[in-house]
This record gives C-alpha cells, structure tokens and sequence, in this order.
C-alpha cells in the first residue's frame, strides 16, 4: 500500500503518528483516521475502474478471428446443354480455317 512512499520502518510510522497526534490532538485523531481511510479506499475505486476500462478498450481493439465458412454442397452431376450443335461448331471451324489460309501466305496450317 505504501509502495509509492518508499521503504518506511516502525520508527518512521510512529514518528508520523506522534506527529499526527500532536497537530490533530487526541479527540479528532480517529475522525481523521476514519476519513483518510475512506479517501484511501475511494482512489482505490477509482484507479480500479480506470484500469478494468483500458483493459476493456484493449479487448475491443483486439479483432476475433474470422469464422470458416463450410464449403456449399457441390451437385454430384452438372448437366450442361450446348447452345450450339456440332455441325454449327464444324462449320464455324471450316470457316475460321479458311479465313487463316487466306491471311497465312505460307499455308503453315493444314
């Protein structure tokens, strides 16, 4: 409690009762003894709340990690219909060769 004060000894406590005694007199020594202990216990309080609040800022600043998605069912079968038939694709293959052959002047495709 005192860790702020320093290293105080039995000597120097009684010193500084004595001292108390003698500015405060006997009659009024317990009524301030009573309200040093009451503002003692209110710092307490209040050095309390102030560090459960930064400990409290300090968890909030601090982002949870990111919760794993579940992969989506995949169908077994995907059932794909063409737009377009085969003979349509071998035509508009004939037709593309053709148009290579007459920009490819050393006929490199056959």
């Amino acid at each position: 409690m005192f860790g702020f004060i320093g290293n105080i000894g039995p000597w120097e406590l009684i010193l500084i009762l004595v001292v108390a005694l003698i500015v405060v007199g006997p009659g009024k020594l317990p009524e301030v003894a009573k309200s040093m202990g009451k503002a003692a216990r209110e710092f307490k309080k209040a050095t309390t709340g102030v560090q459960k609040e930064f400990q409290d800022a300090l968890k909030v600043d601090e982002k949870p990690a990111p919760a794993q998605k579940e992969p989506e069912a995949v169908p077994e079968k995907i059932e794909v219909s063409p737009t377009v038939s085969l003979d349509e694709l071998n035509e508009m293959s004939l037709n593309n060769k053709e148009k290579v052959k007459k920009d490819d002047p050393g006929n490199t495709l056959s």
